[in-house]
């Protein structure tokens, strides 16, 4: 079965996730997404029983409060989108214009979820006060609600009672985490950490967040970073400092949209790096060789410690 996906989101790790569940440890009680968006590990884990309970953080607290209503009120939801999604028809762009007005007064839900469905590249924007102010893609009408329907209530089903859903800042979250959790972090992009970007409600800077690691190593927590790659010979962002003392493995995350667009061929290729901790826990040999994982030379992973 293909795992939910009931919110398009830019960055989404959907096409990676079952790479990376597979470097989960065995005996997960709880995987923490400090960092969740479309929750695209956790719905993976979930489905594979990878682990028995689910915590999901965002800083962005309306997308959240759409987790929310993914899980504990999917066909409510559904009915909402479906009734957008046939008013809007004739008059799509005026339409989009004025769910954004109200998403941006009110925070519903079911706007969010419609936003993203209609806007260019599926990918939030925000303005300097917080607002979104991404356009729409006059090319779509957003993902067809039977479609939509089926995608929130899979992942409804996959979730109910076994998450639980919180908007705080990544390092109020983290102390929480024990040695029987594992801990999956997608932070923003390190091109845009430290400075306002528009994709981004929270950004990260680096200093804070290698302390931050620093402080889960000390406390042996399992952990598993995205946080760099490359497209071509592009690299994105700094490598995380050795000190850390995490594996590194590149995992290949397809055709480079924008690459494509510029008529080119280029592969992007992201950076993953695995703590102490877990390393401890699994066969990662076995992982390399059976997960999908390549190396920058085309070996089957670049590893250092």
């Amino acid at each position: 079965m293909r795992v939910p996906h009931p919110i398009p989101y830019q960055g989404s790790k959907r096409t990676l996730a079952r790479s990376i569940v597979a470097c989960f440890p065995a005996g997960v009680e709880r995987v923490i997404e400090p960092f969740a968006g479309s929750a695209a590990v956790s719905l993976a884990a979930a489905q594979c029983s990878a682990a028995q309970h689910f915590v999901l953080n965002d800083a962005n607290a309306p997308l959240m409060q759409l987790w929310h209503e993914i899980v504990e009120r999917p066909q409510d939801l559904a009915r909402r989108y479906e009734q957008m999604w046939l008013e809007q028809q004739g008059r799509e762009r005026d339409y989009y214009e004025a769910v954004r007005a109200d998403f941006n007064q009110d925070h519903a839900a079911h706007d969010l979820l419609y936003l993203l469905a209609r806007c260019v590249k599926a990918a939030v924007r925000y303005n300097t006060s917080g607002a979104f102010n991404q356009s729409p893609d006059h090319r779509r009408k957003g993902t067809h609600p039977h479609r939509m329907a089926q995608q929130i209530l899979a992942a409804s089903r996959l979730l109910k009672d076994r998450v639980t859903l919180t908007a705080l800042d990544y390092r109020e979250l983290l102390p929480q985490a024990t040695p029987r959790d594992l801990v999956y972090l997608d932070p923003p992009y390190q091109g845009v950490c430290g400075q306002r970007d528009p994709r981004y409600i929270q950004g990260v800077t680096f200093d804070a967040f290698v302390q931050i690691l620093h402080d889960l190593n000390n406390r042996e927590i399992s952990y598993i970073v995205s946080y760099d790659g490359r497209t071509g010979g592009k690299s994105f962002g700094r490598p995380l400092p050795e000190c850390l003392h995490l594996i590194q493995l590149e995992i290949d995350a397809g055709r480079s949209s924008q690459a494509t667009l510029l008529g080119r061929a280029s592969r992007t290729v992201e950076s993953l790096y695995l703590s102490p901790a877990l390393c401890r826990q699994i066969d990662l040999e076995h992982i390399i060789i059976n997960h999908g994982f390549a190396g920058p030379t085309g070996t089957l992973a670049n590893i250092r410690g």
